[in-house]
C-alpha cells in the first residue's frame, strides 16, 4: 500500500538532491530554500523509517536504502513524465519526445547518420540530444532525465539497474596534426612524449582507466605537460596548431583522419579496444519512439561500422 505521506514535492526534491550531492545546489535548482528542502527531506525519511542521505564531509551522501529508493522513485516520476505527454500526445497530435544522452565516441560518426535515419520516419516527436561525461549522462538516465545513452560501456559498479546492448568495439588512438615531428619514424613514440603537451581523457571518463594502464605498460609513467578535458571541439582545434598529442577513441575522429585533418600516431593500441552501444534502465519499457530511434542507431552503427 503507499504511504499517503509521501507526495510528489518528496520524490521530486528527493532526485534533485540526489542528483546534486547537495541541499543547497538542489535548493537553488528548485528556487526554494535550503531549510524547505531539508525539511522535505526529513518529511520523506520519516515515512520511509529510514535515511536516504548522510554527511560525508562538508557534503552528503546516499545510503544505501537512499539507492534502494532511488531506483524506484525514479522510475515513479518517469511513470509520471510518461503519463503526461501521453496527454500532451493526444492533446496536441504530437508524440513524446525522445531525450538522448551522447558520448563524444558517436556524436560525430554515428548519430548524425541516426538522426537523419529517425527524422525520415516522420514520427513527429521532438529530439533532445546532451552530450557529456558519461558519469553526467548516467546519472541524468537512471534518475529518468534521459531515455537512452549511447556510448562505450561503462564500469560494472556504474551499470546498476542499466542494460547495455552492444553494437561495436572500438579503440583509443593518439592524434596529432599532419607533420608532427613523432610521424617522422627517427625515434621513439613514447619516449618524446615528455617533450609536448599530451590531451587526457578526464579521469571521471570511461576510456581514462585504460588509457593509463596502456601509457604505464609501455613505459610512461608520467606526462610533464598534461591537459585533461572531454571537449572534442577544443582537443580538434588546439591540435591542428601545436604540437600536442591527443588520447581519443577514434570514434570521434575518424572523419578528421580520413580527411587528412589529423594523423594518428603509428601506435598500436588494439588492447585499448572497448564495447560502444546503447544503455538503457533495466526496469523501463521503450516509447515507440525511442524503440525507432535505437533501430536507426543500429542501422547507422551497421552502416558505418559493418565489420563491427
Amino acid at each position: 500500500m503507499i504511504n499517503p505521506r509521501v507526495k510528489f514535492r518528496h520524490l521530486h526534491t528527493f532526485m534533485e538532491v540526489a542528483r546534486q550531492k547537495s541541499v543547497v545546489r538542489a535548493a537553488e535548482i528548485l528556487n526554494v530554500s535550503q531549510p524547505a528542502v531539508t525539511k522535505t527531506i526529513r518529511e520523506l525519511e520519516e515515512a520511509l523509517g529510514v535515511a536516504v542521505f548522510e554527511r560525508e564531509g562538508r557534503g552528503i551522501r546516499i545510503t544505501r536504502y537512499g539507492e534502494v529508493f532511488l531506483r524506484h522513485a525514479g522510475a515513479a516520476l518517469t511513470a509520471l513524465r510518461q503519463g503526461i505527454d501521453s496527454v500532451s500526445q493526444e492533446l496536441f497530435e504530437s508524440a513524446p519526445p525522445v531525450r538522448v544522452g551522447a558520448l563524444p565516441t558517436v556524436s560525430t560518426r554515428v548519430m548524425p547518420r541516426a538522426m537523419t535515419l529517425f527524422l525520415a520516419e516522420k514520427t513527429g516527436s521532438r529530439v533532445k540530444i546532451v552530450t557529456g561525461d558519461n558519469a553526467v549522462l548516467m546519472e541524468q538516465l537512471r534518475i529518468g532525465d534521459l531515455d537512452l545513452v549511447v556510448g562505450r560501456l561503462a564500469s560494472p559498479e556504474k551499470m546498476t539497474g542499466l542494460s547495455f546492448e552492444h553494437l561495436y568495439s572500438e579503440q583509443v588512438v593518439f592524434v596529432v596534426r599532419p607533420g608532427h615531428p613523432l610521424l617522422g619514424g627517427k625515434r621513439s613514440i613514447f619516449g618524446g612524449f615528455a617533450e609536448y603537451p599530451v590531451l587526457m581523457p578526464t579521469r571521471g571518463s570511461i576510456i581514462r582507466p585504460s588509457v593509463e594502464q596502456f601509457l604505464i605498460a609501455n613505459g610512461v609513467a608520467s606526462l610533464p605537460t598534461q591537459i585533461e578535458t572531454v571537449s572534442d571541439a577544443f582537443g580538434r582545434a588546439f591540435v591542428r596548431e601545436s604540437d600536442a598529442i591527443w588520447i581519443i577513441s577514434s570514434g570521434v575522429v575518424a572523419a578528421d583522419i580520413g580527411d587528412g585533418i589529423l594523423a594518428t600516431l603509428p601506435i598500436d593500441t588494439g588492447e585499448t579496444r572497448g564495447p560502444v552501444g546503447l544503455t538503457m534502465r533495466a526496469d523501463a519499457a521503450p516509447s515507440t519512439p525511442v524503440s525507432i530511434l535505437m533501430q536507426t542507431i543500429r542501422q547507422a552503427a551497421g552502416e558505418i561500422m559493418p565489420g563491427r
